[in-house]
């Protein structure tokens, strides 16, 4: 059953499975402290909601913000390490309130720590499904949050609204819920007289001539521009999504015309292909031949060694890498099968060329079919580089 309009969120039956992200602002005072109360109230909606039936999914970021006042700290952290351990103290504390607030209504809370790593590889992928579903199937609330205690610059999601469009399509919700401290997308500055709530997305040319500020809070990571990025990989993917407050959270789930309601524009497509495409950070770049480009985007086949014309970066077998043609316009990412040092002596040879110079069992694809997505699609110019 396919949820296309905001009143089905009324019906548990339609929207059964849930995936809710609360961002910082929602969760903390006005100096930046945890707010108990407000975690409270929105842990009573949730509880409500599962207990009409839905099985929800909570993203909630909040975790440097409970450390801040336990180690002294005045704001959020700029420095790396310092981010690291106040994630490290904070995940711990806000666990502990949702623990305590679900449990006043007889539910159990899982935490889910992920980073990018988790989903790019197929074994690690599998297994947060896996988990997801479990805890899910068990009755049991997942916690979701980014790993920030482990996570780098380099190597992270990089915000929980995208995260949060990323788990909604690993656990196949039927909606995604974005709580922020904003009661909807305004066609300009919520704050400037004259701005207008934009009440529904049905594509992204809705989207054109909007005013969307980038700027996240003092306590978060996202923004608007975010909340609107995150909305298009679910759409995109055939989860509708609404934005709206955390105060209008009930009312929302009662199906109101509040905030924003970003219908699907797409389909539902295979979910690790979606992690590849979304959350992989890149660890290099393989150039491809005219040939190769049309074969892996519009040919939908694997990439092979012939159609390589060159290697960038330091990468290693099973790294995410994207792959592009000979303009640097990047047309897909893929997980590699070779690494940056194998690979040069092998780009242009044939399958056969392979096997002779290296034996059998060396003519593998450079990035199987199945792990590879494509990011753009050019037009068709023909290939033999693939299969």
């Amino acid at each position: 059953m396919t949820v296309t309009d905001r009143t089905a969120l009324a019906d548990p039956a339609r929207a059964r499975r849930l995936v809710v992200k609360v961002g910082s602002s929602s969760l903390t005072d006005e100096v930046g402290r945890l707010d108990v109360v407000k975690l409270t109230r929105l842990t009573d909606v949730l509880a409500r909601r599962i207990e009409a039936g839905s099985q929800v999914t909570l993203v909630s970021s909040g975790a440097i913000a409970s450390a801040l006042t336990v180690l002294g700290l005045p704001g959020r952290p700029r420095d790396l390490s310092m981010a690291q351990a106040a994630a490290s103290v904070g995940q711990g504390l806000l666990m502990a309130h949702y623990t305590r607030a679900f449990a006043s209504h007889r539910l159990h809370v899982g935490q889910v720590l992920l980073t990018v790593e988790d989903v790019i590889r197929r074994s690690h992928y599998r297994n947060a499904q896996s988990a997801l579903n479990r805890l899910l199937d068990l009755g049991v609330v997942p916690i979701v949050n980014e790993n920030d205690a482990v996570a780098t610059h380099e190597i992270r999601f990089g915000d929980n609204d995208r995260l949060a469009a990323l788990v909604s399509h690993l656990t196949r919700a039927d909606a995604l819920l974005l709580l922020t401290d904003v009661d909807a997308l305004y066609d300009g500055p919520p704050s400037r007289p004259g701005s207008a709530r934009v009440p529904v997305v049905a594509s992204t040319a809705d989207l054109d001539g909007l005013e969307i500020t980038a700027p996240g809070s003092r306590l978060g990571t996202g923004g608007m521009v975010t909340k609107v990025e995150a909305a298009r990989i679910a759409t995109g993917s055939g989860i509708p999504v609404v934005l709206s407050s955390a105060e209008n959270a009930a009312a929302v789930l009662d199906g109101a015309d509040l905030g924003t309601w970003f219908a699907p524009t797409g389909r539902r497509i295979r979910t690790r292909r979606l992690w590849l495409a979304h959350a992989a950070h890149t660890r290099g770049r393989v150039i491809l031949d005219d040939g190769a480009v049309d074969a892996i985007t519009v040919g939908k086949k694997s990439l092979l060694a012939a159609g390589v014309t060159g290697v960038e970066g330091d990468f290693e077998v099973g790294d995410p890498v994207d792959l592009a043609d000979t303009r640097g316009v990047v047309v897909a990412r893929g997980l590699v099968a070779y690494s940056a040092e194998e690979l040069p002596e092998r780009m242009g040879r044939t399958s056969a060329q392979l096997r002779d110079a290296f034996g059998d069992g060396n003519d593998r694809e450079v990035v199987h079919r199945d792990d590879l997505v494509a990011v753009r699609e050019p037009r068709r110019m023909g290939s033999s580089a693939a299969r």
